[in-house]
């Protein structure tokens, strides 16, 4: 569900569809705002495609709102949703890919550490036949203990238990196609396994080496207490990518385990009487119903797999 958020435009407004959606979750950024529109606006515009910026307000406590609408009022390429509270970096992405209109998305910090400037490059990328391209920050400008060393160790474990190698999966600044970002699911903190969350998609993936400048305004939202999440976050991708590259495999193992535990019970109530028989058919029912149902939503979830696949296939024939 998306939280609750104002939008300073609707598309009635814009008329034409843009090429490209470059969007920037803003906490407390207030004295980043202009400054990154303004290297957002030297990047694109020079390409000569058509953009739009939207610039996402996740609960802000000072003027960061305000100066991003002051800028939409002045530039109706600009639009901006403002959440009534701090919901997180990755609600306010969600946010953002959910409004985007244009082909291409591009999701970046709102704090002037990612460079617009690389954006042209990462799109020129796109079009070599990608899905999505990340970024890797190559001379990264973060304190080495707080935040260098937790970002290498969660790499490598993300790279382990995805099996999708990303170099630097905490980097924002990333490319999609539209209809790839948009069929990913985001909640809690899952804006960092983005491109393994692909993978059930089959969407295809490049790395490509980015510039990364200290923060120049304000205070870093994030600390050594994100290790936590990352790591309960990635138990759930897990589970996700198990169901996800063979669903119906998956879930037809959890449903014969099942029937051969009802098989038991059932074998078993002959041998028993009473409040323990009556036990015992309870279980063998309830193993069997629920054998039947994982069985039936594994060939659900790889129908709707397969379609996925199709409509993406699709989408690549009429590009």
């Amino acid at each position: 569900m998306m939280p609750d958020a104002d939008v300073f435009w609707t598309f009635d407004e814009l008329s034409t569809r843009p090429k490209v959606s470059v969007i920037a979750p803003l906490h407390n950024e207030e004295d980043s705002v202009r400054p990154l529109y303004d290297a957002i606006v030297a990047a694109l515009e020079p390409t000569g495609l058509d953009f739009e910026i939207l610039l996402v307000d996740d609960g802000s406590r000072d003027d960061t709102c305000a100066r991003a609408a002051a800028i939409a009022a002045d530039d109706p390429r600009v639009a901006v949703v403002e959440f009534q509270r701090n919901f997180g970096q990755t609600a306010a992405m969600r946010a953002g890919i959910e409004y985007a209109r244009g082909r291409y998305l591009v999701t970046m910090d709102g704090d002037l550490q990612n460079d617009p400037a690389d954006i042209p490059m990462m799109l020129d990328k796109l079009h070599e036949g990608f899905d999505l391209v990340v970024g890797w920050r190559i001379n990264r400008k973060d304190k080495a203990l707080s935040r260098k060393l937790p970002s290498k160790v969660a790499n490598w474990l993300i790279g382990k238990v995805t099996g999708l190698p990303i170099r630097d999966n905490g980097c924002s600044l990333k490319v999609y196609r539209a209809e790839v970002i948009k069929a990913v699911p985001l909640y809690s903190d899952m804006h960092r396994f983005i491109p393994a969350m692909t993978i059930p998609m089959g969407a295809r993936i490049a790395q490509v080496g980015v510039r990364h400048h200290a923060r120049q305004f304000g205070e870093s939202n994030y600390g050594l207490s994100r290790i936590f999440k990352v790591l309960l976050d990635l138990l759930s991708i897990k589970s996700l990518l198990y169901f996800g590259r063979r669903p119906l495999s998956a879930f037809t193992m959890s449903a014969v385990t099942l029937a051969v535990l009802a098989l038991v019970s059932a074998i078993f109530i002959g041998a028993t009487s009473g409040g323990s028989q009556v036990v015992r058919m309870t279980l063998t029912g309830l193993f069997g119903v629920t054998s039947v149902f994982l069985f039936l939503c594994g060939v659900v979830v790889m129908l709707a797999f397969r379609n996925a696949v199709t409509l993406r296939r699709a989408n690549d024939d009429r590009t």
